[in-house]
């Protein structure tokens, strides 16, 4: 024993050597921590004892053992001069310990079965220190870096890298607020120098692109269409009042000048993760075998983890953080756990309000249904798939493309195990969808993470007029709407035009479309549930305090609820409409637009019975209905961007070019917000009260009352999957003898689309 014990010393006495010339340990090397149990497995009486054992590596463990493994506080020592003192489980750096390299470079807070696994802090051998959360020895979810030129960011991460919302700041006082990518600025931000200059807009790979304002401190700006490349570039300069202008700046000066001292430290990156250096302890086979380690685990809401099946090139490539040990089998991807700072719709540090609808549960009537359609969607997205084009062949849209998947509960070749039910997925035209999400700039590992990541769906409090039912993922950013199967039937017969019209017209405002399933339970019920995945129009940080489904329509189109019974999450019908929708000068043309492209489509596919859905949020009252006094109409946006186009939706080059001095003083109020104003999102408005004349109860609209009101505008159109087929038809003949013809729903598609363009731009006018 005096052998192992003058082995170990000299070992320690080399590491602690080189560690000095960095900085000095702690006080204390063991960390006062109780034992982290995994499970309520105890150790019996008598036989967790404390060993000190050398291994034929050479490497030196001293601590507490319990059935041949570590168990409890140990510390173990590599022949390399790295180190760990902390908790164990089961032969695995379980809780609360630190690893240092014989850089100098020191990692301390959790590790799980190995990895650096939740709160930490990492210090660098150069002096890089980044504190916050780590999953699988990746930054992930908010955490702070000081890095070793003076340089600070704070912020979230994603998979090591800066990715979110976050803050930047340069050693020479520069700094920029916003959102990022991949760790490049990426997406709506501000700029502010050290001077006092900024710039507020889009950002693309760290560079300005799109729409954008830069302003001195003298008052004066110019706003524009940003590039690289100047013959892209296009934009109006403003004067201040002062006599001392900036006539001769030129928009390049940016890109080559001003920002050549704002570049991204890449900080020190890690030379071996604490999971590469653990040891095959003798005995840890059989622990394994006793708990079918080798099974990959399924997602529930239970376990609030992600599955490491599957996780193709196309979903998430890890690689490109540059850091972590992510390995198939055993404590993988199984072991991710994300923070709450993933959820993508809520600010940074902001607690997000009471959700609507019943959380799927355990012991739920569709807690099954929600597991097989989150293991389905993993398959989906992360099965490796051919690259993506945005020029799809006429082959991608035949009805017969559609894949099968087997999903036994003991997993296959292709599936992982299950505690579900035993059942067959189905994926329509997969490479269609797949193109359209990135079309739509949908993340595919975002994606994959607010269907089946921690938090379980939502389901809405009873089906719709349809009798289909509604989820929400738990970050609202998606929908997921039942299908039947004549629905079905319709999107794949107009998907080629639908893919046409969205790839076409980027402000479009029809319904969203991600991905097309279908689950069929195998077993003597072959029961198929079709649904659809949807983008969700109302995530948004915003309170939505009245919300109105139009279509144009009289007949049965009113809530009939008593005033006390309507709340922000009762949506409100035509009959039920009491106000005028204002919008600015800027937006108004290109509304009329859309809409009259929008409904040329719906009307060529034979499109009926969809509705222009609108959120309002009023500014500055708590929800309730709004009677303020009339406003001096100053609209400011102050909302965050679109998460279907990363956070950062743009102005179109038509809006920019029509902003008068007056409107440009009004929207640079609130500078960092304004390009996340796109059509139909986050849209700064006015309402105008309306007041019906006389007892007409089949009056769509009254009359204006000039009771004004400042509002966020949310709107779009959905329900497009209703074809004029012979039910409708018949349903017209119908009505059609007890109603008033033009009254009902049900028309033909021209008739609807002429009605539905007459109300909608009766209610949404140009604020003059």
């Amino acid at each position: 024993m005096s052998r192992k014990c003058s082995i170990f010393k000299a070992l320690e006495a080399i590491v602690r050597k080189s560690q000095e010339a960095v900085k000095k340990f702690k006080n204390s090397l063991f960390l006062t921590m109780s034992v982290a149990h995994v499970d309520d497995d105890e150790p019996g009486a008598g036989g967790l004892h404390h060993v000190e054992k050398v291994l034929p590596t050479g490497d030196f463990y001293t601590g507490q053992w319990y059935d041949n493994l570590p168990q409890g506080q140990g510390k173990y020592l590599w022949t390399d001069g790295c180190m760990y003192v902390g908790e164990w489980h089961k032969g695995k750096t379980t809780g609360k310990g630190r690893f240092s390299w014989p850089s100098g470079a020191t990692y301390e807070g959790e590790f799980k079965t190995g990895y650096m696994d939740g709160k930490g802090t990492y210090t660098g051998s150069a002096g890089d220190t980044y504190k916050g959360s780590w999953v699988m020895n990746l930054k992930h979810g908010q955490g702070t870096k000081s890095y070793c030129n003076g340089d600070y960011y704070e912020g979230e991460w994603r998979r090591g890298l800066q990715d979110g919302h976050g803050r930047y700041q340069w050693k020479n006082g520069n700094h920029y607020i916003g959102q990022w990518r991949n760790a490049a600025i990426n997406g709506n931000g501000t700029m502010i120098w050290n001077n006092g200059n900024r710039y507020d807009g889009f950002w693309e790979d760290g560079l300005p692109k799109g729409n954008g304002t830069y302003r001195w401190v003298d008052g004066s700006f110019y706003v524009g269409v940003w590039s690289k490349d100047p013959k892209e570039m296009n934009g109006t300069y403003y004067p201040s009042a002062s006599p001392t202008g900036n006539l001769d700046w030129d928009p390049q000066q940016m890109f080559m000048v001003e920002l050549r001292d704002c570049k991204i430290c890449p900080g020190e990156r890690i030379s071996v993760f604490p999971s590469q250096k653990m040891p095959n302890w003798a005995g840890m086979e059989q622990g394994m075998a006793k708990k079918d380690v080798g099974r990959i685990k399924r997602l529930s809401a239970d376990t609030g983890r992600i599955s490491n099946y599957n996780w193709g090139s196309d979903a998430i490539d890890f690689s490109a953080a540059g850091e972590g040990d992510l390995r198939d089998g055993d404590d993988g991807l199984g072991n991710v756990q994300f923070e709450e700072t993933e959820r993508g719709c809520w600010p940074l540090f902001k607690a997000p309000p009471k959700k609507q609808g019943e959380t799927i549960s355990k012991g739920h009537k569709n807690y099954e249904l929600m597991l097989n359609l989150q293991l389905g969607i993993r398959h989906s997205v992360g099965r490796p798939g051919p690259a993506v084009s945005i020029d799809l062949k006429p082959s991608a849209f035949d009805p017969k493309e559609k894949v099968w998947t087997k999903f036994p509960p003991e997993g296959s070749k292709h599936t992982p195990p299950h505690q579900s039910c035993d059942f067959r997925w189905k994926d329509y035209c997969p490479l269609v969808f797949r193109t359209l999400r990135k079309l739509f700039n949908v993340d595919a590992a975002d994606y994959m993470i607010s269907i089946c990541g921690n938090d379980a769906l939502r389901e809405l409090s009873s089906p719709g007029k349809s009798g289909s039912f509604f989820y929400l993922t738990n970050d609202d950013r998606y929908m997921i709407k039942t299908m039947k199967k004549a629905e079905v039937k319709v999107l794949i017969r107009m998907l080629p035009a639908y893919y046409n019209h969205v790839r076409s017209f980027e402000n479009t405002l029809v319904t969203k479309f991600y991905g097309l399933h279908c689950v069929k339970l195998t077993g003597p019920a072959q029961k198929k549930v079709r649904f659809v995945i949807m983008g969700n129009l109302f995530c948004t940080d915003y309170a939505i305090h009245r919300r109105f489904d139009l279509k144009g329509s009289s007949h049965g189109r009113t809530t009939a609820k008593p005033e006390s019974e309507i709340d922000p999450t009762t949506t409100l019908k035509d009959l039920d409409l009491n106000y005028f929708f204002r919008l600015s000068k800027v937006w108004f043309p290109e509304f009329c637009r859309q809409v009259d492209r929008d409904c040329d489509f719906l009307e060529q596919e034979r499109i009926m019975d969809y509705s222009l859905l609108v959120g309002l949020h009023f500014r500055g009252v708590a929800g309730r209905d709004c009677t303020p006094p009339r406003t001096s109409g100053v609209r400011t946006p102050t909302g965050n961007g679109d998460p279907h186009n990363n956070g950062a939706p743009r102005l179109s080059r038509v809006e920019k070019d029509r902003l008068s001095r007056a409107e440009m003083d009004q929207l640079l109020l609130d500078p960092s917000r304004w390009a996340s104003v796109r059509l139909g999102i986050n849209m700064p408005a006015r309402v105008e009260k309306a007041a019906r004349k006389g007892d007409c109860e089949t009056q769509l609209i009254g009359e204006p009352t000039g009771e004004l009101c400042d509002v966020i505008l949310f709107f779009g159109i959905i329900d497009i999957l209703q074809d004029y087929d012979i039910s409708k038809k018949l349903e017209h003949a119908y009505k059609s003898m007890q109603y008033d013809p033009t009254s009902i729903s049900a028309v033909d598609p021209k008739q609807y689309s002429k009605r539905f363009r007459d109300f909608i731009f009766r209610v949404f006018v140009e604020d003059t």
